[in-house]
């Protein structure tokens, strides 16, 4: 591995940085091996990092940064609200821009409430499902992830039984119930046999490697949450405007009751939401349930932050006429034929999975259908991936889960140059 040997200024950094951030990062899957490289510059789809190597990313910000690092529109905007305030506290015109272009896209949405994080929104999100229907019990999907909220920080890795953090109490998940992504009928008896609140998903599995839903899959669930006077709830934090204005179910046509969103609604600034009926939402309106006990209590002290909220607004702007989906899309789709072509070629088993401008590798012979299946992926081979991607400057995370994002700078050379350097992974990997 060449990384250790063009990286000395990284190294300083990360032994600077493990005496004062655990794991000496901020969050634990940016712990890359050997150590992370330190970025000082981040524009387009290119990072440099400290000791000036460049490299062409394709976590672009947790696929938040649908137009790349960033983009002058949006800097620009945000630089025009610098001087006016970057966190206000009271009401202010911008949060009603961004609410009004998600309330015109999302086709669930007729009211919106805002949040610093996708895991606030799921928290909120949850709870307001809870107060609306008087049920406390959910039910989500085994390896669906939705931020760090502790009663749906269960089922996430496999083998799902397990727990998935020290400090979690048990008390907090044992009305969380899973059952796997794709299996209808798993979850029409579960609907059955207990009254849930909610199922929460993500229509398009994000962690699990982009797991696309099977035909009638998300439609049976809408029928069974009717039938059951259950919430649907979609977590659209990864597919709310990546697949389209309207996320995943615009794309799939099934209208959940909540949806959940971050990421690309905050420009590159930290944002969450959620959104649905006004007959739901209104369950937070301190006018129309005045006593606690009726009312679900929401906030926070940077909800509907000023510089989130032109960002936001900036972004969704550059994102309407369809330009840059028809874009992005179309590269999407060639570096998954493109890898499916390299892995027929080759003699290292491997499957694409993904939709739009999104794309995963799994190292089997087999397609999964759920996050089940992807605990078969070779994990010997996925590391190996990573490390030989790493040192021809391509970037990604993480290196047990090989998922990515495209975004509007990218462009054919970059497919080009990632389908030549897997080609060259595939001839010379030796188990």
């Amino acid at each position: 591995m060449v990384f250790a040997g063009k990286t000395p200024k990284s190294k300083e950094l990360y032994d600077r940085a493990c005496k004062v951030l655990p794991a000496g990062v901020s969050y634990g899957i940016r712990a890359l091996p050997p150590y992370p490289f330190f970025v000082e510059e981040a524009q387009g789809i290119k990072l440099r990092d400290v000791d000036g190597n460049e490299y062409t990313d394709f976590w672009v910000g947790h696929g938040a940064l649908i137009l790349g690092h960033s983009p002058k529109k949006v800097m620009d905007a945000v630089k025009k609200q610098l001087p006016y305030g970057t966190h206000i506290g009271f009401s202010h015109e911008l949060e009603i821009e961004l609410a009004e272009r998600i309330v015109k896209n999302v086709p669930s949405a007729e009211m919106v409430r805002y949040c610093a994080s996708g895991t606030e929104a799921n928290m909120y999100g949850t709870r307001l499902a809870r107060g609306y229907t008087n049920r406390m019990k959910m039910l989500k999907i085994e390896g669906g992830w939705h931020g760090g909220y502790d009663s749906l920080h269960k089922s996430v890795s496999y083998p799902f039984t397990r727990s998935e953090s020290a400090g979690l109490s048990p008390k907090t998940t044992e009305d969380t119930d899973a059952v796997p992504f794709n299996n209808l009928e798993a979850a029409r008896k579960r609907l059955k046999a207990r009254e849930y609140a909610c199922i929460i998903l993500e229509p398009v599995m994000g962690a699990a490697g982009f797991l696309t839903p099977e035909p009638g899959y998300l439609q049976g669930l809408r029928e069974a949450c009717d039938a059951t006077d259950t919430l649907l709830i979609f977590d659209e934090v990864v597919t709310g405007f990546r697949l389209a204005p309207g996320g995943a179910q615009e794309l799939y046509g099934v209208k959940p009751d909540l949806t959940i969103l971050g990421k690309i609604i905050g420009g590159g600034f930290p944002i969450g939401a959620f959104c649905g009926s006004a007959e739901i939402m209104e369950h937070i309106d301190q006018r129309k349930y005045p006593r606690a006990e009726d009312r679900v209590a929401q906030g926070g002290t940077f909800t509907g932050n000023p510089i989130s909220m032109v960002a936001g607004c900036t972004t969704l702007d550059l994102l309407k006429d369809g330009r840059i989906y028809i874009s992005i899309d179309k590269l999407g789709r060639r570096m998954r034929d493109g890898l499916e072509e390299v892995f027929r070629r080759g003699q290292l088993p491997a499957t694409v999975t993904g939709i739009g401008s999104t794309f995963a590798i799994h190292f089997q012979g087999k397609i999964p259908r759920n996050a089940g299946d992807t605990a078969k992926n070779d994990l010997a081979a996925t590391k190996a991936y990573f490390a030989h991607m790493l040192d021809r400057g391509i970037i990604y995370l993480s290196p047990t889960v090989t998922h990515c994002w495209i975004s509007s700078p990218h462009t054919e050379d970059d497919i080009d140059a990632y389908l030549a350097a897997t080609e060259e992974f595939i001839k010379g990997y030796k188990p």
